[in-house]
């Protein structure tokens, strides 16, 4: 993957909240690319828009990107809510695994 293939998706001055963003994108099978993520000690130095912390995506990925940045930084999700089949927990539609007794959602 080449640098004129992706385009920015993300960019902060927090650099953790940018590894999030990418983790994200990469949970939902969406290749990112960080840069600048070593950078803040330059600002003052270089340009403050050339040292914040940025998630960069294939044009491809953009729009699909976008919607599960928004629906992150909004806290909506398109999962519903479900009840552990392994305790009977109810647990909110961002949850993968049951927190009380590890359960996988089920497919």
């Amino acid at each position: 993957m080449t640098a004129p293939d992706f385009v920015r998706i993300f960019a902060h001055s927090n650099a953790l909240l940018v590894s999030h963003v990418g983790n994200l994108l990469e949970a939902a099978g969406i290749p990112v690319e960080r840069r600048n993520l070593s950078l803040g000690g330059g600002a003052g130095e270089l340009p403050l828009t050339e040292c914040e912390p940025e998630v960069w995506v294939a044009p491809h990925n953009r729009a699909r990107a976008e919607v599960l940045i928004d629906q992150a930084m909004t806290g909506q999700s398109d999962a519903s809510d479900w009840t552990c089949p392994g305790c009977g927990e109810r647990l909110e539609g961002m949850f993968d695994a049951c927190w009380q007794c590890g359960h996988v959602r089920p497919g």
